[in-house]
C-alpha cells in the first residue's frame, strides 16, 4: 500500500468521531499486520526484452522467437496483458552459458 494510502487512512480514522483512539490505533496495527513482508522486486524475476535478448545471443528478433517457439526460452507475460513481454534473464543467461 502507498504511503499516501496510508496517510489518507489514518486521517479518515482521525475524523471519524464514532472511532476511539484505541480502536483507531488496533485498526492501523491490523492495517500494517496484513502489508506483505516481502518486496516485489525480490520475488519478480527480471525480465529482458526481446531486442536485448537478440542482442546478448549476437542474433536477430526472429531467431529470438524461433528460440522460444522451440522451447529453448520462455515468453513471460505480465499480469493484465494479453501479449509476452520479454523473457527471464536467468533462462537468457543459463542458455549463454550452455552455448559456452
Amino acid at each position: 500500500m502507498l504511503n499516501t494510502t496510508k496517510n489518507a487512512i489514518k486521517e479518515i480514522l482521525k475524523a471519524d468521531p464514532s472511532l476511539s483512539p484505541t480502536e483507531r490505533t488496533r485498526t492501523l496495527a491490523r492495517m500494517r499486520e496484513l502489508e506483505p513482508k516481502t518486496t516485489a522486486q525480490a520475488s519478480t524475476p527480471e525480465i529482458l526484452r526481446r531486442a536485448d535478448v537478440a542482442r546478448m545471443l549476437h542474433r536477430s528478433l526472429r531467431a529470438v522467437d524461433m528460440l522460444a517457439a522451440e522451447g529453448f526460452l520462455t515468453r513471460v507475460t505480465l499480469p493484465g496483458r494479453k501479449r509476452s513481454c520479454g523473457f527471464r534473464k536467468a533462462e537468457v543467461y543459463s542458455l549463454i552459458g550452455e552455448a559456452s
